[in-house]
């Protein structure tokens, strides 16, 4: 087996370098520059998702007969962005790419908001109700606008690929994070959490879409609020150094070669393409994540839920994302940081993603302390990451093989929740990247094609 993964292992990173580097960036950049131009810049209607977002705002976990409330949706698709990767995701693209990264992370979000709505409005106007059950999401609209066999291999192809990527290896790598941090901040063996996460994901899943939503409303406000409570205080007690932390964000955008070495060209090319690497799958605009749970929201008109999704891929990225991005650069770039000085480069294998984090609230937590802040912010993360995932799946597994295949599919992922908080692969990590790069071409394909729509729903909503 240790044979079989090292062959296998540099061979998918291989793959998924260029499928990142160059394949990904110019689809989903490119689908970004073209629903803001064709949409007219729809990006001009946040404000009245965040509007509709926050004057929805609920703990109560009200039912529907069936699908579920604007809010409960879009507190689905954001507990499904805001996961292990706007912890690690941000200190990834600054310790490879710089402070500069956060840059273009911003334009890239920017850009996102458009493809983003487009998947929502088009999952809300191609949803069915079958057996009493609201399902969308890309397999719906890829058929509906491409026909005969290419749509649905295109479909077949996007539903096997986001079963792997989120339902099995991807709730696998989230329940990993969780089941280390905890370990290391708290001492609980990896076996005694993953007996817990299992058992409290099992209850949730088994309820069905009306149980999550339930869940998803009350934990996604709980989870911001510690989070931006604790960066908060970080960013307060650092105040001092708040206007040099966003005058390296924008110096380093246009000099990277300043912090990372290196020639101009490389390092500018490595700042926006860590950027938009980490943005974009932070928010997952593109990726046809999470139309799946816009399709659930039941409102006047699509134009509404897609409103409502900008303002999620908003808060994921210029909020969540931004503000531990701010917490990193006060605490350790500044004059008295432990990095300042240096070039990046010489202190990415000693520190490491997610223990960068650590080290920035330490700074002002203690170390202690920091860690399990940190801990406690990934659990929080990593398991809202792990019911929005599960659900996506449900739906795909659903239109592969009917109901009959949703129990085996729901065993099989806690099978995966559990092994992920027991053990770590770089090849698992490897292979979910994949399925998840995977999935972008055949949802842009099928964004493309519903190009028309995408316009015309924008104009009835907003008459």
């Amino acid at each position: 087996m240790e044979n079989l993964t090292a062959t296998l292992l540099p061979i998918v990173q291989k793959i998924n370098g260029y499928l990142a580097d160059y394949v990904l960036i110019v689809l989903l950049v490119g689908a970004g520059l073209w629903f803001t131009v064709k949409t007219g810049f729809v990006q001009r209607y946040l404000g009245q998702g965040l509007k509709s977002i926050f004057g929805n705002l609920s703990l109560k976990g009200g039912k529907h007969e069936s699908g579920m409330s604007s809010f409960q949706a879009v507190a689905t698709a954001i507990a499904a962005q805001v996961g292990t990767g706007n912890i690690v995701g941000a200190s990834g693209a600054i310790l490879t790419g710089g402070p500069g990264a956060i840059f273009w992370m911003w334009v890239i979000a920017f850009l996102g908001m458009s493809t983003i709505y487009a998947e929502a409005v088009l999952a809300q106007k191609t949803r069915i109700i079958k057996d009493g059950e609201v399902l969308g999401g890309p397999v719906y609209y890829i058929t509906h606008f491409i026909k005969g066999g290419f749509g649905k291999f295109l479909a077949g192809f996007f539903a096997i690929a986001i079963t792997i990527a989120l339902g099995f290896f991807g709730c696998m790598v989230q329940s990993n994070s969780i089941g280390s941090t905890i370990e290391t901040a708290f001492g609980i063996p990896g076996w005694i959490v993953g007996i817990v996460l299992v058992g409290i994901c099992a209850l949730i899943f088994i309820g069905g879409t009306q149980r999550l939503a339930s869940v998803t409303e009350k934990l996604v406000p709980i989870m911001a609020a510690i989070f931006l409570a604790g960066g908060l205080i970080v960013l307060i007690a650092r105040i001092k150094y708040i206007p040099a932390t966003f005058g390296m964000i924008f110096k380093y955008a246009f000099q990277p070669q300043a912090i990372i070495g290196g020639a101009f060209g490389m390092a500018i090319k490595t700042a926006i393409s860590q950027g938009a690497k980490r943005g974009l799958f932070s928010n997952e605009a593109g990726m046809g994540s999470t139309p799946h749970a816009h399709a659930q929201a039941n409102v006047k008109n699509p134009h509404e839920q897609g409103a409502v999704a900008m303002a999620g891929v908003f808060i994921d990225t210029f909020v969540v994302l931004t503000l531990n991005a701010l917490v990193i650069i006060c605490t350790l770039y500044t004059e008295d940081g432990i990095l300042a000085g240096g070039y990046v480069g010489d202190v990415v294998n000693t520190i490491g993603k997610t223990n960068l984090a650590q080290t920035a609230f330490g700074v002002v937590f203690g170390e202690s302390l920091g860690a399990m802040f940190v801990a406690v912010a990934l659990f929080f993360f990593a398991f809202s990451t792990i019911l929005g995932w599960n659900m996506f799946g449900k739906v795909n597994v659903n239109y592969l093989f009917g109901k009959k295949g949703v129990l085996p599919y729901t065993i099989i992922s806690l099978v995966f929740i559990f092994l992920g908080t027991m053990m770590s692969s770089d090849l698992v990590w490897e292979l979910t990247d994949m399925a998840n790069y995977l999935m972008v071409l055949p949802n842009v394909v099928g964004l493309i094609a519903g190009t028309a729509m995408v316009k015309q729903l924008l104009k009835d909503g907003t008459k």
